[in-house]
């Protein structure tokens, strides 16, 4: 791709053509003094259109200024030309795991974080892990010791120890405990009403953001925004909020803790629901200020097994241990394919539409829609998973800019953290992508380097806090992480799941 500057960007141009100032891929890692990218065009996250060509510059860990003027470098600065490229926020993953296993198998902490980057993730929100590790590796990514995105830790709230017990002190002491360990947040299950309303004004006291994975239970949406919950994830406890009779139409030998009666029924609720009772619940979550977080991404095997068991980015990039996980067993979480059938991915198709059209509307209405992948289960790879998220946004209407708005502004939004993070703005920390391509013509350039899809690896550069990763070394990083795990997985073992879902 080429443009015509003027003069300003042959300055620019050769700039990069004497080579003394380019920034190279042997540079990846390492914090540049200052960092001028030139004749880009912006996505700023707004959800205004593109706009171009414009010079960024990069001081330490921030954007010093994002202007139509040309760069004057001094000594030491290191320039990246974005000639016919795109320059956007960094993505923001707002439902991840940090894992280190899967199916008792190790799984090297590295090959997670380099694909997160190597897909343009710089900050992910830990939805639940092993706290106290995940808290060295928060402090590693912050330090830039380790090649990883910002996190963000919002540790579970009934896991070690598990105040179920309907006890006020123990509730209470529970949240001061995670605040005082260092929680940006706190993510809960199914629980009851009379707990939820300790739980959340203990939160709200605190300031502690709140993220509830809403089940089959007596605490649903309504109860959300009764008590202020920040984002609901994944979609349980919206359709049973506004079903047609009051409760959830299950066989009578249904067993909701059994994995493959709760999934296949899952993908009936949606047609479940009254549509005028879900229009007033999605109305009561954006005047109650209840975000979305939909991982649209997460179910889809449901609805096309085989498609899900044979993607493109499996032969390069499927760990051992996410091999063996995603394998159908009962005795690993989401792994429930057991006797699948043509019928239950019917059911589930007709419940995408449904849930769709119900983010959609929620969306029309005003809502916060946030972009999370819960990588790790369900067939769905770190990364890829998010990417596949923001493609499934666009099936179910949004224009290509709203989503990269969902996947940058809103999660900062969902995260407290939009004056700081989401944008493509002066005094904002500096994490920007630099792709070579349009990603509003196609999300899949947003792919790691995948042979099986000819369009991705498009991101030349991913950077975090002012950071400059070069996305094509990290992918191959990866890769490499794999290839060598094949040859020698290790033997197995147990490893604490400190996080585990319920989905």
């Amino acid at each position: 791709m080429t443009r015509r500057y003027g003069w300003f960007g042959m300055l620019g141009f050769a700039l990069i053509l004497n080579g003394q100032t380019a920034l190279t891929p042997s540079e990846s890692g390492a914090r540049q003094g200052r960092i001028w990218i030139t004749h880009a065009t912006v996505i700023d996250g707004s959800g205004t259109p593109a706009n171009g060509p414009r010079t960024i510059l990069i001081e330490g860990n921030r954007i010093a200024s994002v202007s139509p003027a040309a760069p004057r470098p001094a000594n030491g600065d290191r320039v990246i030309d974005a000639t016919g490229k795109y320059v956007m926020p960094g993505l923001i993953n707002a439902h991840g795991h940090v894992q280190e296993e899967r199916a008792g198998w190790p799984m090297r902490q590295e090959y997670q974080f380099q694909i997160w980057l190597a897909a343009g993730i710089t900050s992910v929100r830990d939805l639940g892990s092993n706290f106290e590790k995940s808290k060295i590796w928060r402090e590693k990514s912050a330090a830039n010791t380790v090649a990883a995105p910002r996190l963000f830790l919002w540790p579970v709230f009934g896991m070690n120890p598990n105040p179920s017990a309907e006890n006020e002190a123990a509730i209470r002491t529970r949240l001061q405990s995670l605040k005082s360990s260092g929680a940006d947040g706190m993510k809960f299950f199914e629980i009851s009403e009379w707990t939820m309303r300790i739980m959340q004004d203990e939160a709200h006291k605190l300031g502690l953001r709140t993220a509830h994975h809403t089940a089959v239970a007596e605490t649903n949406t309504w109860t959300d925004i009764k008590y202020g919950t920040t984002t609901i994830e994944h979609w349980y406890g919206i359709p049973d909020a506004a079903l047609k009779d009051g409760v959830q139409n299950f066989p009578a030998n249904f067993n909701h803790q059994y994995e493959v009666d709760r999934f296949r029924y899952a993908g009936h609720l949606f047609r479940q629901a009254d549509p005028e009772k879900l229009h007033q619940v999605l109305e009561a979550m954006v005047k109650a200020g209840v975000a979305w977080d939909p991982t649209l991404n997460i179910y889809e095997a449901a609805r096309d097994l085989l498609r899900y068991q044979n993607q493109p980015f499996f032969p390069e990039y499927l760990h051992p241990a996410l091999e063996k996980f995603f394998a159908p067993d009962p005795t690993n979480h989401g792994s429930f394919f057991l006797n699948w059938t043509s019928a239950d991915e019917a059911e589930w198709r007709n419940n995408y539409r449904l849930w769709m059209a119900a983010v959609r509307e929620f969306g029309r209405l005003g809502g916060t829609i946030g972009v999370g992948e819960d990588a790790g289960y369900i067939y769905n790879l770190f990364g890829f998973g998010l990417i596949r998220g923001m493609e499934l946004l666009q099936e179910a209407g949004f224009h290509p800019l709203q989503v990269i708005t969902q996947a940058t502004v809103n999660n900062a939004k969902i995260l407290g953290k939009d004056t700081e993070i989401g944008y493509v703005r002066a005094g904002y920390l500096a994490d920007l992508l630099v792709i070579d391509g349009n990603p509003l013509a196609d999300f899949r350039i947003l792919y790691p380097k995948t042979t099986g899809v000819p369009q991705s690896g498009k991101i030349e550069w991913t950077i975090k806090d002012g950071v400059p990763f070069h996305a094509p070394t990290l992918a191959g990083n990866a890769r490499k992480i794999v290839q060598e795990d094949r040859k020698d997985p290790g033997t197995r073992q147990t490893v604490s799941r400190g996080g585990e879902e319920a989905h």
